[in-house]
């Protein structure tokens, strides 16, 4: 699906043989303040996918294309009110900049990060575009967060 290069702090696990998500760690010590939110570094990069592939379902013949999806951790979401505030967030195939993560801090209390700390998930996904929708095809690179249009 992808290759990732990781520089960061911290490890980045599955942790269990059947776990969907990979635990990612900031590469940054911050405060989370109440009703605040912040790109937070990860230490992640693609840099080498696979392109397309095409799976057969039923008689048609599929495009899929991978995409890396940024989920929150259920227990610091439960236990601290702290989320991804775009969840899923969507990491493109052809995307090589660095992957940021947003988090949302929903509760009273300020949230301090250090690094290395879990701070999201990572799950690596198939999806289908929907034919008969025109690509633009914009050139992709290291721009993230809306950089391929509002």
């Amino acid at each position: 699906m992808f290759k990732i290069a990781h520089t960061g702090t911290g490890q980045i696990f599955y942790a269990t043989k059947n776990s969907a998500g990979f635990d990612i760690c900031s590469n940054e010590e911050l405060i989370l303040e109440p009703g605040t939110w912040r790109l937070i570094d990860s230490g992640l990069k693609i840099i080498e996918d696979i392109g397309p592939q095409h799976i057969k379902l039923g008689d048609t013949n599929w495009e899929v294309i991978p995409e890396l999806q940024i989920r929150p951790r259920s227990g610091l979401a439960y236990k601290h009110g702290i989320t991804v505030l775009n969840t899923p967030s969507t990491i493109d195939a052809d995307y090589r900049g660095p992957i940021k993560i947003m988090l949302m801090n929903h509760s009273k209390n300020a949230f301090s990060i250090a690094k290395g700390d879990r701070i999201a998930q990572g799950v690596c996904t198939l999806v289908m575009q929907i034919p008969g929708i025109p690509v633009t095809d914009k050139e992709r690179g290291e721009g993230g967060f809306g950089s391929t249009g509002q």
